[in-house]
């Protein structure tokens, strides 16, 4: 398996050797390459160091969907020691998180526009880094969604991963074994599957937050549904590459991020019919595709 320093840290969750790492990264960066324009926004850097107590502090969005759900549990922390908690969010997500606790100000990010400096700023996931706090210190609080009425059982499943990594898409034909009982599509498009919505999922957030919120099981690979299913607090399982980003384990199938996330990652390189035939096969189906006891 491969990875640098950082990232096998991460994925065994040594948060603390993690930060001893980026530490000596921020150590050895330019000051003067600090938010640098000139780079697309998922690649600048924004925390120096600096001190946030008793600041304003602007915290930036400046990664995906699911990296600002991922790292929002950090606000409340953020919170309790700057003076004001500014978040320059996703419009996207801004539904979700009116009210969040830790955020006196939230506004939407308008990548021609972004807000200026404050006394600090920092990007979203940077927060665990300036905080010392890993994600089991860090419980997230509940967003304030109801649930879809959904039939008894009903599994929600996401097989699309985008652009960004399309190797962590599943061909869609291979979740058909978790349609044997009451399924939902999470995509936003059409679908042959036989699930309940079949012209596919709205591009609405609440909306599609309240789809996961009422299933019993979300199945999905890596994208910003599994983040969604997990700061959700519903049973998910992660269809994860053999190789899988920073986030997920190698050994076992828990993360601490997510206490209800089952990670299942493929035999090898590739083999997404390895793991969708393995998950498929936990499915307690004559309890209408619930979950198997345990898992």
């Amino acid at each position: 398996m491969t990875g640098d320093p950082w990232t096998q840290a991460m994925r065994r969750g040594d948060f603390p050797a993690a930060w001893d790492i980026a530490v000596r990264a921020m150590g050895q960066r330019d000051p003067a390459t600090r938010d640098d324009p000139r780079l697309p926004y998922h690649l600048r850097w924004v925390w120096d160091g600096r001190p946030f107590d008793g600041r304003d502090v602007l915290v930036r969005c400046y990664h995906g969907l699911g990296d600002t759900l991922m790292f929002a549990r950090f606000l409340p922390l953020l919170a309790r020691r700057a003076a004001r908690v500014t978040v320059e969010m996703q419009p996207h997500l801004l539904p979700l998180f009116r009210g969040f606790p830790g955020i006196r100000r939230l506004v939407p990010f308008d990548v021609a526009r972004p807000l200026p400096p404050q006394d600090c700023d920092i990007e979203i996931m940077e927060l665990s880094l300036a905080l010392r706090v890993g994600p089991a210190n860090a419980p997230m609080p509940a967003l304030a969604i109801a649930p879809a009425p959904l039939p008894p059982g009903t599994v929600a499943l996401c097989w699309g991963a985008g652009d960004w990594d399309p190797a962590r898409g599943v061909p869609e034909a291979m979740l058909l074994p978790f349609c044997q009982g009451p399924a939902l599509s999470l995509m936003p498009g059409p679908t042959t599957l036989p699930v309940l919505n079949p012209e596919g999922c709205p591009l609405d957030m609440v909306r599609t937050a309240q789809l996961v919120a009422g299933s019993a099981l979300v199945v999905t690979v890596d994208t910003m549904i599994a983040h969604l299913a997990g700061v959700l607090g519903r049973p998910v399982w992660l269809l994860a590459k053999h190789d899988p980003d920073w986030r997920w384990p190698v050994e076992g199938t828990r993360t601490p991020w997510y206490p209800t996330m089952r990670v299942w990652r493929q035999p090898a390189p590739g083999d997404w019919a390895g793991v969708t035939s393995q998950a498929s096969a936990a499915l307690d189906r004559p309890r209408r595709c619930q979950p198997a006891e345990g898992e």
